[in-house]
């Protein structure tokens, strides 16, 4: 028997599958038993099921389903429903969303962007309903909402770029495609469109959030790992009757940051960086062409960034109309 546990000597035990609280009366039944999974234990927990959808999980996955599969049947197509085609090229299909000349009219044709309207609003519609269960479930067990706001957090970005800022710009076109690499080209043009996304603030906050997330949660993955000899795992005992892992650990960090980061505060730490990341990122975009046309320029106009001497050479980004 190893003489501790952690990623490297992790012992999977086998007893009887923890089934969680009682449902409160009149809650659907959790869905199917529990089992045991040897390569899941070896990253995480070994234990898969039961799980609980409940009426807000159903509709969320019917929802989400029925937008993947438009989006998907609508790639096929795209390939003369060539199974080989589609396979070769699905990395590079997309689902458009509809042509500048249609604005921001709610019903467009079903060819000419009328599917994307249709997923889109099914997926946003799924994901809304997992946020409402993923509120009630913490609710009905007695926990804090924070899941909730860390997941509106994310939902928030994804409506600013699929309804808020089209409906500020007054065009669906504004909208990103559905597709992997088209939706890394869209980015790609969006930023040379309005002069850079890299002088934009807020979208520098937003990567120096997300960069510090995960160095948070790095840094507090290993520590736990460091002190899994003494227990350091179990961090709600830890927090409520500090053992020596958290006295180890905290006063490692105090030995190498210079302050003390405890079970708890750590914990908050990192979910602010990772809330602020897709936040602040929302905020940028919803700023960028509607409040900004051009961030180089902007960023010049406020000293935040260097102006180049002048060559002779006109601007595309300062002629009438180039921020439409």
């Amino acid at each position: 028997m190893a003489r501790y546990q952690n990623i490297f000597t992790q012992v999977q035990l086998r007893a009887a599958p923890e089934m969680g609280p009682a449902l409160p009366p009149g809650s659907f039944p959790r869905i199917g038993g529990a089992g045991f999974n040897y390569w899941m234990g070896k990253f995480g927990n070994a234990q898969i099921g039961p799980i609980y959808l409940g009426t807000l999980g159903m509709a969320s996955l019917a929802c989400g389903l029925l937008a993947f599969e438009i989006i998907g049947l609508n790639m096929w197509a795209s390939v003369n429903w060539d199974p080989v085609q589609f396979v070769r090229q699905l990395f590079w299909l997309a689902l458009e969303p509809p042509a500048p000349k249609y604005g921001f009219q709610m019903f467009v044709p079903l060819a000419e962007g009328g599917w994307w309207q249709i997923a889109g609003f099914l997926m946003t519609t799924s994901v809304l309903l997992w946020a409402a269960r993923t509120y009630r479930r913490a609710k009905e067990l007695g926990m804090g909402t924070h899941i909730f706001w860390a997941f509106m957090s994310a939902i928030w970005l994804m409506v600013v770029l699929g309804f808020i800022r089209p409906m500020l710009m007054g065009s669906w076109a504004e909208a990103v495609p559905f597709g992997i690499f088209p939706h890394l080209d869209w980015t790609a043009a969006f930023s040379i469109r309005y002069g850079n996304l890299f002088y934009n603030p807020f979208h520098c906050l937003s990567i120096a959030f997300l960069y510090g997330s995960t160095l948070l949660f790095a840094m507090h993955g290993a520590t736990i790992l460091a002190v899994g000899r003494y227990g350091g795992e179990r961090e709600i005992e830890q927090i409520t009757d500090r053992g020596t892992a958290s006295e180890r650990a905290a006063l490692f960090w105090r030995w190498t940051m210079g302050f003390n980061a405890t079970m708890e505060s750590i914990h908050r730490w990192a979910w602010w960086f990772a809330v602020l990341t897709p936040l602040t990122g929302g905020i940028g975009i919803l700023l960028t062409g509607t409040v900004v046309d051009n961030w180089y320029l902007w960023a010049i106009d406020h000293g935040y960034a260097p102006s180049y001497p002048a060559s002779g050479t006109i601007d595309p980004a300062t002629l009438p109309g180039a921020g439409q």
